[in-house]
Formats: structure tokens, C-alpha cells, sequence
């Protein structure tokens, strides 16, 4: 059981540095300088269907600590908490639906894992993008002190930003699930 712990833990940090990697060297498309999209939680979701909550949260959060050392833009020291010491790690409510997605892979009904999969990608974004939604409209006033409406703002520049991380996690997750569904299977329940 140890070392099961043990290989959890190394997977959530280096899957964590793997995201940060990514989003730093991986071009991501840039609509606007507010909106950009990127499949740099790849590697987060990973962690959440392999391990479920818990540990995809410890990745979640490695990731966005070093995004806050290597590449922060900060405006508020409240705004940096919120956008990587919790935005990050919400990613991991993907991890909730990790037990029925193993199920499904196991017992090869790939289409049923694969809509559970995309589901969950779909909360793992929400989640995280809330956060940045929220920061967003309360410190709008720093970086675009002429928005009239902040929270509509926050609102279309971070729902741009997830339903487009949104898609690309989920056509790159689906490849991965289509080429080996047994990464995705641990072998022993954590």
C-alpha cells in the first residue's frame, strides 16, 4: 500500500510539473490577450482518472504553485491566491467521476467511459475557471479600468477561455483513451 501511495504522489508532481511545461512551451491560441486556450490540464485530468480527487488535487495545486514561481501575472496578492493556490487545484473535481470511468474502461464500454470522461472535464473546467471568473470581475478595475461591466467581462473572457480548454481537453483525452485505456485502469483501488 505504500508504495502505492508512493507512485501517486510522484505521478501527481510530475504530471503537475508535466501541465506547467505545457502551458509554458506548447502554443496555445490566443484570441485576445485575456483569452487564451490551452490543453496544458492534460496532464491534471490524467492524475484525476488514474487516482481520482485527493491526489489529482495535490497535482492541481503543485502545477499552479509553479505557475505562481515561473509565470505569474499578478495584480493582487488575493488575486494570485485565488488563480493558483485554488483555481488550480479545483481541477481535480474531474477526479469524482475517476471510479466510474475505470468501471467502464474495465469492463470495455469505451463509449459510456468517454462520455463520463467528457463530462468530467467539463466540471474539472468549471470548476477551475470560476475561480478565474471570480478573480476576474474583482480585480478588473487593475488591468482594464475602462470595462463598464466587469462581471460580463470576467464572464465572456474566462467562459472563452474554458470552453475552449474545455474542447481540447476532451479531443486530446479521447485520443488518449481511444490509443491505450489500460494507463487509465490502476490495477489496485486507492
Amino acid at each position: 500500500m505504500r508504495n502505492f501511495r508512493l507512485q501517486a504522489m510522484i505521478e501527481a508532481a510530475i504530471f503537475g510539473a508535466l501541465a506547467l511545461i505545457l502551458d509554458m512551451f506548447v502554443p496555445s491560441i490566443k484570441l485576445s490577450p485575456a483569452i487564451s486556450i490551452s490543453f496544458a490540464m492534460v496532464p491534471i485530468f490524467i492524475v484525476a482518472f488514474r487516482w481520482g480527487f485527493k491526489i489529482s488535487f495535490l497535482s492541481g495545486l503543485i502545477w499552479g504553485l509553479l505557475q505562481l514561481i515561473f509565470d505569474p501575472w499578478i495584480v493582487h496578492p488575493v488575486q494570485a491566491i485565488m488563480e493558483y493556490v485554488i483555481a488550480f487545484p479545483f481541477i481535480a473535481f474531474a477526479g469524482l467521476f475517476s471510479s466510474i470511468i475505470q468501471r467502464q474502461l474495465k469492463d470495455n464500454k469505451k463509449i459510456n467511459a468517454l462520455i463520463f470522461i467528457v463530462f468530467a472535464i467539463f466540471v474539472g473546467s468549471l470548476t477551475r475557471y470560476f475561480w478565474h471568473f471570480l478573480s476576474g470581475f474583482i480585480f478588473i478595475e487593475y488591468f482594464a479600468p475602462e470595462v463598464l461591466n466587469p462581471v460580463w467581462y470576467s464572464f465572456i473572457g474566462n467562459g472563452t477561455s474554458m470552453l475552449g480548454a474545455f474542447i481540447s481537453c476532451s479531443i486530446v483525452m479521447i485520443l488518449l483513451i481511444l490509443a491505450s485505456p489500460r494507463f487509465f485502469i490502476l490495477k489496485k483501488d486507492y
